[in-house]
């Protein structure tokens, strides 16, 4: 039967064991969790409500205008018209779709900030009924 190697610090615990019994994984995710706790009733203003859909929407309608730019340039006597003919509708497809993501995230957006103030008003109300 082998006896295991003592570590530096007197401990008999492997250096395996140690690393798990230092992981600081369950802090790690309760850390990066993007979702808002309940409790918190900060009010934020309309911009950084909606700024991740509005520069979504901005950059979908510049690339799609950037599309139709192209696409029409392949319609004039130019040297490399068949770079303008497979680039145009692949801007203008990719700036219809980002355009599009953007104007649903907005209505998605509104629904959660309704459920989360009703979320709040109930949780209020548990908390006045509950706590005499």
């Amino acid at each position: 039967m082998e006896i295991p190697p003592k570590s530096p610090d007197g401990s008999e615990k492997s250096p395996q064991s140690k690393e798990l019994l230092t992981s600081n994984t369950a802090s790690t995710l309760c850390i990066s969790s993007r979702s808002e706790s309940v409790w918190t009733s900060t009010s934020r203003s309309k911009w950084d409500i909606y700024h991740k859909p509005v520069i979504v929407v901005s950059v979908g309608a510049a690339v799609f205008l950037f599309g139709i730019v192209i696409t029409s340039l392949s319609c004039f006597q130019i040297k490399n018209k068949n770079v303008y003919k497979m680039c145009g509708p692949a801007f203008l497809s990719l700036g219809l779709m980002l355009l599009v993501c953007g104007l649903v995230w907005i209505p998605i957006i509104r629904k959660k900030q309704k459920q989360r103030q009703k979320s709040q008003f109930l949780q209020s109300l548990k908390s006045f009924f509950f706590n005499r």
